[in-house]
């Protein structure tokens, strides 16, 4: 046996070269991943189920993801630039062939560059290059009644931007992605949504115009004003950052003993880092404040958990254990009980802590920690492994975690709106998000090899943007990127 055994590994050693140089190089951005941080099975099976989840539920004939899962559902355009980039994150750990990616992101590409735009209400799906944020899943068509967003279409060229780094070969069919990216992002008009310049609007509807408020201050539109300040053929005035931070004193603090820019539910600062590596770079508030972005975001990270072992409001199971507050499903809009004793709970609400206020019914979202993995994996993974021991059984699936659950919520006298009442557990949903399940995805492959960040810091539009809104030091200016 062993010298079959040995015979084996010698065939091995001489053939497997051969098929490497057979295969041909792989080229820039294209390497193996590196296990920089190896993580428990725990972990890296949430991260191939959570991938399971874009894949198996998209629409293969036009690339549309849905807003969620399962039962009918309307497409998420957000929930779209994280599939985007899901693909690549699936060839690189052996999940899907080049080949599959290739097609699915060409069917998604296709359709956005083909799809009808203009100002009719309905038969539509974007308008000068921006998209609506609710489609149809098999026609592409406007959701009634829903907002051309700006917020959802700069997730969307998330997706896009990435696709266009990443499939970098010479081959036809690499080449028409990166010809397909760059026409889309090129459509998108920013200052046709600049109502109220410098800044952005949050959105537009042919009924009604333009969305009064603007993209202002530390939330999640950090992602759009780098695109926008990026883009070659509608970019917005250098103004526009500064416009965008002018109101960062207001909510500049100290929470849980952490000085902080504060943004209380955590997709905050998980949307545009899920793309973005801010590590070591500055605009001109962060070097006034000697951090950066990702810092801000760890410190964020650890105040929750802090906010939850102190549990103020005192709901059951929260501790270093059990916490995490974000954008996410909920029991519904329901009070329970009477006078000092009556409690509120929410349905779809962003729930969070913080320096700007707290809003908390004891739903807790896997998404709020597993998404911050990448800022504060000391804390996040014991917590993830606890949370697991204890619930797993009823909260996690085929494709990783339900959205949220509520061991607060009663187990009889109150009938929730949406999910079920588990015995012993609490409310917990039936269904998944889109773009909750997006930075689970994306932030434990950062958090393990860092691989979308590197993709990204290649984009030339990505860097113009970033450049553009003042942002200095580290990778962009050619220092070797932090690790």
């Amino acid at each position: 046996m062993s010298r079959y055994r040995n015979s084996l590994i010698a065939f091995l050693l001489t053939i497997l070269p051969a098929l490497a140089a057979a295969q041909g190089p792989r080229s820039a951005g294209e390497a193996s991943l590196p296990i920089e941080h190896p993580v428990p099975r725990l972990i890296a099976t949430i991260e191939h189920r959570t991938f399971d989840y874009f894949w198996d539920t998209t629409n293969p004939a036009n690339g549309l993801a849905p807003d969620h899962y399962p039962g009918p559902s309307f497409s998420s355009i957000a929930a779209v630039g994280f599939a985007l980039t899901a693909y690549p994150i699936g060839v690189e750990r052996d999940w899907i062939t080049r080949a599959q990616a290739v097609k699915r992101t060409l069917a998604t590409l296709r359709f956005f560059r083909n799809a009808p735009e203009g100002r009719a209400t309905r038969g539509v799906t974007g308008f000068k290059g921006f998209y609506y944020h609710f489609l149809d899943m098999r026609t592409g068509e406007r959701w009634p009644g829903i907002e051309l967003s700006s917020i959802d279409t700069a997730l969307l060229m998330g997706g896009v931007l990435f696709d266009m780094s990443y499939y970098n070969r010479d081959t036809p069919r690499e080449h028409e992605i990166r010809k397909l990216a760059r026409e889309l992002y090129d459509r998108v008009d920013w200052t046709w949504m600049q109502v109220d310049p410098p800044l952005v609007s949050m959105g537009w509807t042919p009924e009604r115009g333009f969305i009064k408020a603007n993209w202002q201050g530390y939330d999640e539109g950090m992602i759009l004003y780098v695109e926008a300040l990026g883009s070659p053929t509608h970019a917005v005035g250098r103004d526009a950052w500064s416009a965008w931070a002018a109101t960062y004193p207001r909510t500049w603090g100290r929470y849980f003993g952490r000085e902080q820019l504060g943004f209380a539910p955590l997709f905050g600062h998980q949307y545009s880092q899920s793309w973005i590596d801010f590590r070591g770079i500055q605009d001109a508030f962060m070097r006034s404040k000697r951090i950066d972005y990702f810092i801000n975001s760890r410190r964020a990270t650890e105040s929750q958990r802090d906010y939850a072992i102190a549990n103020p409001m005192g709901w059951t199971g929260y501790g270093r254990n059990l916490w995490g507050l974000t954008a996410c499903d909920g029991p519904g809009d329901l009070v329970e009980g009477y006078g000092r004793s009556q409690r509120v709970f929410f349905g779809y609400a962003a729930r969070g802590a913080g320096i700007r206020g707290t809003r908390d019914d004891g739903t807790v979202a896997p998404t709020a920690a597993l998404g911050s993995i990448a800022f504060a994996p000391r804390i996040v993974i014991p917590m993830v492994e606890a949370m697991q021991a204890k619930y797993g059984k009823v909260i996690e699936g085929r494709f990783g975690y339900v959205d949220a659950f509520n061991p607060s919520f009663p187990e009889v006298g109150v009938a929730p709106r949406n999910g079920r009442v588990v015995p012993g557990v609490g409310w917990v949903d039936t269904e998944r998000l889109g773009i909750d399940q997006g930075p689970i995805l994306l932030m434990i492959e950062n958090y393990r090899s860092g691989f979308v960040w590197r993709v990204m810091r290649r984009n030339p539009y990505i860097r113009r943007g970033l450049q553009r809104a003042g942002f200095t030091g580290g990778w962009l200016d050619g220092h070797p990127a932090a690790q």
